[in-house]
Parts: structure tokens; sequence; C-alpha cells
């Protein structure tokens, strides 16, 4: 049964980690709440320490340190400094390495979460067992001129078990005045919040690599999933950010779910974050027409080789046939237009977009009827 199991790299400290809190969470956690309950006080306080650890991972660790996707004031540097150790994701030179290292790799054998490695090693195998020799910390130059990573580097586990263990506890027995009170904050709030916060993470390695749709590219596996955005604070739309990683939102669109986002927008308001950098509208549109024009192409293609087929089709489908024909010129000369612009910097209405926008929706619904065309989630 274990013969394949390569003992001689497991990342042992990493392994019993993980274990131990996840056994606690699913055996201690429920015995706590049967005997004793759950009140207000432990409640706001696991939900407080999710949403700082949580935050400070997307927030810091991703947007902030990893894409330098806008600046922030030492207030928030520090805040998400703090609460991102204590999610026990390893430090801000670490975690911004790999994730680099992802992006510029994604799908290859240097990419250290690699979903082609299947579904667990994305999520969590990568963690365990270290098949590879560590690369140099070589992509992280100009965060090591930053004196608070710096600092984190160095007492990261001492940080962590402080912030993310300890504080929970003492707060417990501060309130409740006993043991049993400081066992159910550590237990809630340090415990099974460390479980519920990075399994958030390590689901956007695995899942968002696995499940949902691709509306702006499919040169890469990232996809975009309104489902998995609602519990990783908004980092679902994983399409669209490895498209346009430097984006301060990974919910673009007005209607999709990126606490991240407005987060950093309402401390910009306030004076705590500024440069928010922000891909053009005109940008997202010429990608979501370029991977239309080519789903388009692709499912035009057989019948476009095989006149043929076109004879075996209902007439209902035939006249679906010829509007995609028709659709697939127009939108190739409205990328044609949109690059131009683009490439000289001119903008267009924001009427215009919405009505192409409307129109590639429109002619991927049709193409959907078409025999053999699998669904597109729109």
């Amino acid at each position: 049964m274990f013969k394949n199991i390569p003992f001689n790299r497991v990342e042992w400290v990493t392994c019993i980690f993980l274990g131990l809190t996840l056994l606690t969470s699913l055996t201690a956690v429920p015995w706590y709440l049967y005997n004793y309950g759950l009140d207000w006080f432990q409640f706001s306080l696991f939900t407080f320490y999710c949403i700082a650890t949580g935050l400070s991972i997307t927030l810091g660790y991703h947007r902030l340190f990893s894409h330098i996707s806008f600046k922030a004031k030492w207030p928030v540097r520090l805040f998400v400094t703090l609460f991102g150790a204590a999610a026990f994701e390893n430090s801000i030179l670490n975690w911004c390495s790999d994730h680099r290292r992802h992006h510029k790799h994604v799908d290859h054998e240097d990419d250290p979460y690699n979903i082609n490695n299947g579904f667990f090693y994305a999520h969590v195998g990568w963690l365990l067992f270290k098949l590879k020799a560590e690369p140099p910390l070589d992509n992280v130059a100009d965060l090591r001129k930053d004196p608070l990573v710096v600092w984190q580097e160095k007492y990261v586990h001492l940080i962590a078990f402080v912030v993310g263990f300890i504080v929970p506890t003492a707060l417990g027995y501060a309130w409740y005045g006993t043991w049993q009170g400081a066992l159910g904050s550590f237990l809630l709030a340090g415990v099974l919040r460390t479980v519920c916060v990075q399994h958030a993470t390590f689901f956007i390695n695995s899942a968002c690599h696995y499940v949902g749709n691709q509306p702006y590219s499919t040169k890469h596996s990232a996809r975009d999933s309104w489902f998995m955005a609602l519990f990783t604070f908004g980092e679902g739309y994983h399409n669209y950010h490895h498209e346009f990683q430097h984006d301060y939102r990974n919910g673009v669109k007005p209607w999709q779910f990126d606490p991240t986002k407005w987060t950093i927008w309402t401390l910009s308001k306030i004076g705590l974050t500024s440069n928010l950098r922000e891909v053009s509208d005109a940008k997202i549109l010429l990608a979501e027409l370029t991977e239309a024009r080519r789903r388009i192409q692709c499912g035009l293609e057989p019948y476009q080789q095989r006149p043929d087929l076109r004879a075996s089709l209902s007439h209902g489908v035939q006249l679906t046939l010829d509007r995609l024909h028709e659709a697939q010129e127009e939108l190739s000369n409205q990328y044609y237009q949109l690059d131009k612009n683009v490439r000289d910097r001119v903008e267009l209405s924001k009427s215009k977009m919405n009505e192409w926008r409307r129109q590639i929706r429109a002619t991927l619904e049709h193409l959907e009827q078409l025999p053999g065309v699998q669904p597109i989630a729109i």
C-alpha cells in the first residue's frame, strides 16, 4: 500500500502540522461544541480571525507582495505581515517566490503546484512531498529590500504561533476567566480557523485549475468559478487573474464577488492604499474576443473541413451554422478594430463595448446548439 510513497522526500514537519490541525478540527472541535456549545464571543473571534488571516493572504501575500498590484501604507503592511504569518502558510518571501514561479511556469514542470500532477498534488501534495530540490529565492529580490518582510522572514514561526494560537487563547481566557473558555477559543479561532483558511488557499491552487469556465484564455488551466470566489475572498476568478495578474481585481465585473478588491478600494479612499493597478476595459474585451473567436473556429472547423456534414443537420441547426459564420466574420472585424484601438490607445465607448460583449454571449449561445459542442459557461 505504501511502497510508492517517497518517504525520503516527505516534509515531516509540514505533514505533522497539517495532519494534527485537521485531526483536531475533526475530533476535538466537535467534542468541545457538543459539550460546551458555541456563544457569540467565540463565533465572533473565529470570524474575525478567518477574515483577518484570509485577507492577509489574498490582499497581502498575493495581490500586494506577489503581484505589486497596489501600494499600501505601513499599518496595512504590518497587519497583513502579522496575520499572514498567523495563517501558517509560510513567510512572505517563500509564499511569493512559489507564487511567482507558478505564474511564470503554470502547468509546466517548474510550476510548484502543477495541476497536471493531479488534484491532490496541486491542493496539498506539493507541500507534503518535496520531489525536487527547493529552488533558490532568486525571484523576490524586490521584497528583500522591505525591512518588514525581512523581519517577518526571520521570526515567521514565532509570529505565527503567538498571533495565531496564543493571542486567541489568551483572549478566550481574559473574556471567560476559565481554561474552558481559553480552550474553546484556541480550538475555534486557532486550530479550526487555520484549517479553513489554509484549505481555502489550497483550493485556489487545485479547484480553480480544475472547475469553472475560461472566458479570457485557454492557454493555461486556470478557471473562473463564482462558487470558489465565495469562500476564497474573491480569488475564484482565476482565469482572469492568470491573464491579468497585475490587476488588483480578480472579480473584474461589478457583480462578481471579490471582497479583497472591495477592501483594497475602500482602503484607498481613506489613504491607506494607493496606485491601484487596473487593466483597461478594452484590453479585457480584447481577451474575451480572442477566446470567443477561438471557440467559434473550433466549433465550425469540422463543418469547414467536411461540407457533407452540413447536409445531415436539421434546418434549424443549418440556420444556426449560417449565423455563426456571419458572427465569426463580424467578431473578427471587431477584434482587429479593437486591437488597433488598444495599440493606438484610442478609447471605445462603454456602450459600444457592452454591445460587443452581448454579441459575444449570443454567439457562444448559438455555438452550443451545434452537435457535439460542450456547453460554455458565460
